[in-house]
């Protein structure tokens, strides 16, 4: 799927990302203050069999040690973290930390906390994604929460599922004509309009890391996203896409709750 699918914004959660002024990916109106554009990363991490066979009272003691990190880390208006539990859904990662923030150095200090606590002595990190939000360079005919914001701003919502992944176009696809382009995106608009139950994060990554885009839908309906991505297999612009996966299924919780799923 591509860069502009979008469906209507959820009311967002009391921790999410602020809004900010007139979005970045573009130059400001005369006099405006450009918006400064959000980091976002997708850390999925894997914890070692070892692990799971230390005494109980010490892994608790790891677990805590993990989330403290994780609350003091977040700064409302500054650096947000979400937790998601992916035991069950996927076979080579256990959890996902998604992190919105304003600055690369930010994610990688707190990262690097994280990685110091004694769990992390215990965890591969199998994959992660790095992005930037910008504005979408299609227009979608709808006010919605994300789309007035241009995307300079990710206010996630509170849904219990995001689906992630990391994207890429074909080369032909930046070829094509803007008018061509702008014509296959309407129909895909179209079809993401169709599912008004989940909502689309898209996210920029060109230059930052391998893929071109991750986009993170979230939703409570688990059958609306499936439709979706079926029926946008049929769109002409799925013609153009080039990779689309790995695809993590994730269960939103509190960082306590998702490292008690852990053992």
């Amino acid at each position: 799927m591509s860069e502009a699918v979008t469906a209507p914004a959820a009311t967002a959660s009391e921790s999410a990302a602020p809004a900010r002024p007139q979005p970045s990916g573009a130059p400001a109106a005369h006099g405006a203050t450009p918006v400064k554009r959000q980091i976002v990363c997708f850390s999925f991490y894997k914890v070692l069999p070892e692990w799971r066979r230390l005494p109980a009272e010490e892994k608790a003691a790891h677990k805590q040690a993990f989330a403290e990190v994780l609350t003091r880390w977040n700064k409302p208006g500054e650096f947000l973290s979400l937790t998601y539990s992916t035991i069950g859904t996927r076979g080579d990662v256990d959890m996902c930390v998604w992190s919105i923030g304003y600055a690369v150095d930010e994610l990688n200090r707190m990262r690097s906390e994280l990685l110091a606590t004694p769990l992390g002595g215990y965890i591969t990190a199998p994959h992660n994604f790095l992005a930037m939000t910008k504005r979408s360079q299609y227009s979608i005919d709808r006010e919605d929460e994300s789309e007035g914001e241009g995307r300079g701003a990710i206010r996630p919502g509170g849904q219990k599922y995001i689906f992630i992944y990391p994207f890429w176009k074909t080369r032909p696809w930046y070829l094509l004509p803007a008018t061509e382009r702008k014509r296959l995106m309407d129909e895909h608009i179209r079809v993401g309009l169709l599912y008004p139950r989940v909502k689309l994060n898209t996210t920029y990554s060109f230059g930052l890391d391998d893929q071109e885009f991750v986009v993170a839908f979230e939703t409570n309906f688990p059958e609306d996203f499936l439709d979706l991505v079926q029926q946008l297999r049929e769109t002409e612009a799925s013609l153009y896409t080039l990779k689309d996966t790995p695809i993590f299924s994730c269960v939103r919780l509190k960082p306590m709750e998702m490292l008690d799923r852990l053992g």
